[in-house]
């Protein structure tokens, strides 16, 4: 059997070389294009897609072509929030992954429609992956609400709009199921209907992957906090100066750590229970390393 690490790195490669195929072979004008490649090569752990095609590996070996689209579509997606949440007008950010976010480099004009060219490019990859059409269609409308004004867009027009406010617990769980919650939520149901799951499996991924979206935020806001900008490869303690509503804010640090802790145990006894149901969880449960608060990795 592979080891994790190699399955890791197997589907990066896949997952790399497909969008750079892909923008390559659909986007011709030079500085667009070199402007959506800077971001997408600068790197990244690729834990949407990996987290995918881990998913569907679990019910199916080896991976198919169309699973490695949507992944690839899926990170496309990703690259995009992150190319505009950089912007001045967002969180203003200079550095992403080690170097020079992508509005210093190109210019703001320019970042703005290299986002907006691997949004729509994303979209086009899934319509025209070699999945079968009735599972384009499902994906389609699950992809477009998970990243759209009912998901992520939804998380982030909440996020500015509670900046310099107080909210509830529940109000920061909505935000954060909606800014992060709902692209992960898609990721591990994908992997479900890619690989033909029935409706009572899909309801035990969806399950496990509600819990883990939320452990990636509350995770994401504690190493705002404890991390350094050469650990995480991008500016820190942006958060509080902002004034943004997060779980260390809200609950303090020990609060925040215990409710990533409270997840993430939800999250592995979800998964426990896909075991039942003819599925592979050796390497799926291997996520969670990535997880781990020591493993201060990018996003």
């Amino acid at each position: 059997m592979k080891s994790f690490e190699a399955v890791q790195q197997e589907i990066i490669d896949a997952v790399e070389t497909e969008m750079v195929r892909f923008i390559s072979e659909q986007v011709t004008e030079e500085q667009l294009q070199a402007s959506m490649r800077y971001s997408i090569d600068a790197g990244g752990r690729r834990l949407r897609p990996l987290l995918l095609c881990l998913t569907a590996s679990a019910f199916q070996n080896p991976l198919e072509q169309g699973t490695i689209q949507v992944a690839a579509a899926l990170e496309m997606i990703h690259t995009y929030s992150l190319i505009h949440d950089d912007l001045p007008a967002m969180d203003n950010d200079d550095l992403r992954r080690g170097k020079p976010t992508n509005h210093i480099v190109f210019g703001e004009g320019l970042a703005i429609l290299a986002g907006d060219g691997l949004l729509t490019l994303a979209f086009q990859l899934v319509s025209q992956s070699s999945i079968d059409a009735d599972k384009k269609i499902t994906l389609l409308q699950l992809l477009s609400q998970a990243a759209g004004s009912s998901g992520m867009v939804a998380g982030q027009v909440a996020d500015i709009l509670g900046e310099g406010q107080q909210l509830s617990l529940e109000e920061l769980i909505a935000i954060h199921q909606r800014k992060t919650g709902e692209l992960i939520r898609f990721v591990v149901l994908a992997g479900g209907i890619l690989t033909n799951q029935s409706a009572s499996t899909l309801a035990d991924l969806e399950a496990f992957a509600m819990h883990l979206g939320l452990a990636f935020q509350i995770r994401d806001d504690i190493l705002d906090v404890i991390s350094s900008t050469e650990e995480l490869g991008k500016a820190t303690q942006k958060d509080a100066s902002l004034e943004k509503n997060t779980y260390p804010a809200l609950l303090g640090l020990d609060g925040a750590k215990e409710a990533f802790a409270h997840e993430m145990a939800q999250a592995k006894q979800r998964l426990a229970m896909l075991e039942q149901v003819n599925c592979d969880v050796v390497l799926l449960s291997m996520v969670f390393q990535w997880f781990a608060l020591e493993g201060k990795g990018v996003k």
